[in-house]
């Protein structure tokens, strides 16, 4: 018997230490090299876990939904004899490490099915997790955070002949599974009413409700927070602080005592975008893409970097440098179930509108499948929150760490407005640009947001700018 230890390793992020969501095998069971063994929760992402060896599952160091340190053995392996150079070889191995449900491509497993529906936009990507992510259009307020797109996500399917655990993973997701922990609830013995058979928050709701007997436990966690549950009481509620929500807090106290925040307001009227937005929806060659106020705004941003390039820098002060980026990594800050992320589109700048709409479609799907990649999550130059889904005109965001500036859209609304010298009711925009006034004076500042606004303003601007 040769037993080897796994540790929690580096996830390649700068991070100490990880929660564990799901133990995805239990002990006693044969798993295969690179079989996933556990999904874990990073500051970031959910990430597969796979085997650095082929064997079967000694112990378990820790039980799902503790938090490890990082170099913590979390699982010990029997391989079975003396150790050869085959067992060996797994051990110097690192495991693979993508965003949760990324990995089905070099471990061989079917993709999740993506969303049909789309839903980008944002919150301040400064503050708040609470806000869900929307490319609707800023006409009007959101509904709040639609649980039902986390559920209805497919979890991967285990492949024909693989070794599993001796009792096979409920088909859920990661807040739902989290949900029933804390209710006491078991996977196994609950159907699920979703699509394949997906478990789903009410379904849990439910068999908590029967078991108890009808109780009002149930009626109080449908409307708490699931991850609030523990330690509350009558009068307060209680949540840990990790995961997400940590992450973003210190990159957020981060920001607002290193960067010297500057937040300028300007008020347009867009009535030629929404004008354009129409006839871009029912034109042919744009058939089957989602247009919203967000698309033509990202698009917008693009442009108007080429004539202000220093909103698109960082302050590198190890080497006393002001590094300005000939790329733009566009950041749309996006509210998921698991709370707040700010995934970006890799060189937009590069990118047609088409191309622009679906990389915000993709980078929707994926996020509120909880599927973003810590590379996705990582490298931004400029961010995009759009507060005017949820009925907003302006806010003061705050800025991802590194970058210069970081643009809200507020709620695109009817207004009397001076109108070729007369008062009409147009539709109106308010724009509010935060800036890094190490990197942007107020001159380079004031000038990128009149040059954005100018092109919402009157769309053909833009052939001006290019």
């Amino acid at each position: 018997m040769t037993i080897k230890e796994f540790k929690l390793p580096d996830l390649g992020e700068g991070l100490t230490e990880s929660e564990i969501v799901t133990w995805r095998v239990a002990e006693g069971d044969t798993v295969e090299l690179n079989q996933i063994i556990a999904d874990v929760e990073t500051a970031k992402a959910v990430v597969e876990l796979p085997s650095p060896y082929a064997g079967a599952v000694k112990h378990l160091h820790a039980p799902a939904g503790t938090v490890v340190e990082v170099g913590q053995p979390i699982v010990s392996f029997d391989i079975g004899g003396e150790a050869s150079d085959a067992a060996e070889a797994p051990a110097k191995r690192e495991p693979n490490l993508v965003g949760y449900g990324a990995a089905v491509e070099k471990s061989g497993r079917p993709a999740r099915r993506k969303r049909a529906s789309e839903s980008t936009g944002t919150s301040s990507a400064a503050a708040t997790g609470d806000q869900l992510a929307s490319a609707e259009s800023n006409e009007a307020p959101s509904s709040g955070l639609d649980q039902s797109a986390a559920e209805q996500a497919v979890p991967i399917d285990h492949p024909a002949g693989s070794v599993q655990s001796s009792v096979e993973r409920p088909r859920s997701t990661p807040p739902v599974r989290k949900l029933a922990r804390n209710l006491g609830v078991d996977l196994s013995a609950v159907e699920g009413t979703g699509t394949a058979g997906l478990i789903t928050r009410s379904d849990v709701l439910e068999h908590a409700d029967n078991a108890s007997g009808g109780t009002e436990t149930t009626t109080e966690a449908a409307t708490a927070p699931a991850a609030a549950q523990q330690g509350s009481t009558d009068r307060e509620v209680r949540t840990p602080i990790k995961g997400v929500r940590k992450h973003t807090a210190a990159a957020m106290v981060k920001s607002a005592f290193t960067a010297p925040h500057v937040t300028e307001f300007l008020t347009v009227d867009v009535t030629p975008t929404m004008e354009l937005l129409t006839t871009l929806k029912e034109s042919r060659a744009f058939r089957g893409y989602k247009l919203t106020p967000l698309t033509l705004a990202a698009k917008a941003v693009c442009i108007a970097i080429k004539r202000n390039p220093s909103v698109n820098s960082r302050w590198d002060g190890d080497n006393a440098e002001i590094v300005q980026m000939n790329y733009v990594n566009l950041g749309i800050a996006a509210a998921t179930p698991r709370g707040l992320t700010v995934p970006n589109i890799k060189d937009a700048q590069n990118l047609s509108l088409k191309e622009i709409s679906e990389a915000l479609t993709s980078l929707t799907d994926t996020a509120r499948a909880g599927k973003t990649s810590p590379k996705d999550l990582s490298g931004g130059t400029i961010s995009i929150t759009n507060v005017g889904v949820f009925g907003i005109d302006a806010g003061t965001p705050i800025l991802n760490p590194g970058e210069a500036a970081i643009l809200a859209l507020g709620a695109v609304r009817k207004m009397p407005w001076e109108h070729n010298g007369e008062i009409a009711l147009r539709q109106v925009m308010t724009l509010s640009l935060s800036f890094d006034h190490r990197l942007v004076d107020g001159e380079q500042g004031s000038r990128f947001l009149a040059d954005l606004g100018a092109i919402l303003a009157e769309p053909g601007m833009a052939l001006t700018m290019v």
